[in-house]
């Protein structure tokens, strides 16, 4: 009902920027999708990467870390976690326990191990 108040010109600009604001959404999804694909022949990832690898919520990889039951990198002088690939493909391979109830196990484990410490 806009459109016809404001004409023929308004009505077709306002079609011409919807096509184009949808091209330019599709070519982002399709640039996010190479952007992941790459990441993926990385030799190193970080945490995001990790996510996007492996399928794992930030907070699991987290708490396999703090466990100790991913293979992370040694290096004591940076903050950021980072993982080998090749060794991340290895633990995978030989199927992992992540599910929910054994992470809690092993962390209600851990912090009894520190609280008699």
């Amino acid at each position: 009902m806009f459109a016809i108040q404001c004409g023929w010109p308004f009505t077709y600009f306002l079609i011409q920027n919807h096509e184009i604001m949808s091209k330019e959404n599709s070519m982002i999804e399709i640039l996010t999708d190479i952007k992941s694909l790459l990441s993926h022949n990385k030799k190193v990832l970080n945490v995001d990467d990790l996510v996007s690898y492996t399928g794992l919520s930030k907070s699991k990889i987290y708490k396999l870390s703090m466990l100790k039951l991913i293979p992370t990198g040694s290096n004591k002088h940076i903050r950021q976690k980072f993982f080998n690939k090749e060794a991340i493909d290895e633990w995978l391979l030989g199927t992992p326990n992540v599910s929910d109830e054994f992470l809690e196990q092993q962390l209600n484990a851990q912090l009894l191990k520190n609280k008699k410490a």
